[in-house]
């Protein structure tokens, strides 16, 4: 059967570090995700989420998009594109106008809005997203929508993320290669948030740490705002890297030893089960002592969750941080980190899996695809804003909204 152009659908397009995997899907009447087609192809070319070879990572993206389309039988031209990378950065800032007719207007709250964001920013940096956090009119704090309320004088409290230009320009240049026009880029935590975050877990205060290969993306919330974003340009990676050095194995076994055989907590491994070890240059595999593989490992994941540590205590929220941390991405599965993340946070932890999706569930209910799912969650949304029915939609109200939203405003 031959492929048709199909309209109406969200493509999420997540280039890791390890893979790239891209997610074809549909918003049903109910809101959720329905997944049509799915695309995974291991990526060189990456390295700690940034591009160093343009070829590589064109070709691997291509292959993905067409896994995908070949499984959802249709032809796509534009999609979601997530970014991470060491580059990352995150502010917050303030803004405050006066309320022109003593009642607060949709232009009102886009004019407080456009006030917070406009701080200097470096000309080669590229601003991702403004989110709001709350609002304060005259003596009124902690104002979630002001819409409507009366008074003199509005401020605002925002979470500004930013980008490198040139990081996401290499990105874009991946995707044009491939015939493929990116609506929105959207900074990786913030997708995952959407796919494996409750509303609860936000409004009560909670941090995601989303485990990649080559970076750990945080994003803390509370009073279902995001307060605090960052990168660790170190993942999943380090681990494999380990693995092969100490047990002088390829990295490609390396990798599969620590998908099939890893352990981050070394109490939790009998020290009478063992596992087979590739050896290079022909030689002999060898026996080798699961235990001994979790005395590798521990230390390194050790390492990674002290660094998110240090975050969570530099943002000040440790105490807002009520339900706890989310583990996901690839290297959250590892058996063993759910335990040392807690012995560490000394917080609530929870694996985070997508969630509000239907269809091909076999393939993308995993930590794995956090990101992915997250993303078409984050097209699901601006799709409702796009087409809400709203009064006095005369000025380009949401269109301006999702402006300030991409940093175009």
């Amino acid at each position: 059967m031959a492929k048709v152009e199909t309209s109406g659908l969200l493509v999420g397009l997540d280039i890791g570090t390890h893979s790239i995997k891209a997610v074809l899907g549909e918003l049903l009447d109910d809101g959720e995700i329905n997944v049509l087609g799915v695309g995974n192809h291991i990526v060189k070319g990456m390295d700690k989420g940034g591009v160093n070879d343009l070829n590589l990572v064109s070709d691997a993206l291509k292959r993905a998009i067409e896994q995908m389309e070949l499984m959802a039988d249709c032809r796509v031209s534009s999609a979601i594109l997530g970014i991470s990378g060491r580059h990352i950065g995150c502010q917050n800032e303030h803004g405050m106008v006066p309320i022109n007719h003593n009642e607060v207007t949709q232009d009102d709250i886009v004019n407080v809005i456009h006030a917070a964001r406009s701080v200097p920013i470096s000309a080669d940096r590229r601003i991702l997203h403004v989110l709001p956090q709350e609002y304060s009119i005259d003596v009124q704090e902690n104002v979630k929508n002001p819409l409507g309320m009366s008074g003199v004088r509005m401020e605002a409290n925002v979470h500004i993320i930013t980008c490198a230009d040139d990081m996401a320009k290499n990105f874009i240049k991946c995707t044009d290669r491939c015939g493929i026009q990116i609506d929105s880029t959207v900074f990786s935590a913030l997708a995952s948030s959407h796919a494996v975050l409750t509303e609860d877990e936000k409004e009560l205060g909670v941090c995601l740490v989303d485990i990649g290969a080559g970076t750990v993306d945080i994003t803390i919330y509370a009073d279902a705002c995001v307060r605090y974003s960052a990168v660790i340009p170190i993942g999943g990676n380090q681990i494999t890297n380990d693995i092969a050095k100490i047990f002088r194995t390829p990295l490609n076994h390396a990798e599969q030893i620590k998908i099939s055989q890893a352990c981050a907590l070394k109490d939790l491994v009998s020290m009478e089960e063992t596992i087979n070890v590739p050896s290079v240059g022909g030689r002999e595999d060898r026996s080798m002592s699961r235990h001994t593989l979790a005395e590798v490992i521990e230390p390194r994941f050790h390492e990674i969750l002290e660094l998110v540590y240090e975050h969570i205590k530099d943002s000040g929220l440790v105490e807002q941080v009520a339900a706890g941390v989310v583990l996901t991405g690839g290297t959250s599965k590892m058996p063993g980190a759910l335990e040392l993340a807690e012995s560490i946070f000394n917080l609530p932890v929870r694996v985070g899996k997508p969630m509000h999706i239907k269809g091909l569930t076999d393939y993308v209910n995993d930590p794995t695809y956090a990101q992915v799912i997250g993303l078409l969650h984050y097209g699901k949304l601006e799709s409702i804003e796009n087409t809400t029915p709203l009064k006095n939609t005369e000025e380009g109200f949401f269109q301006r909204i999702k402006a300030w939203f991409k940093g175009e405003f």
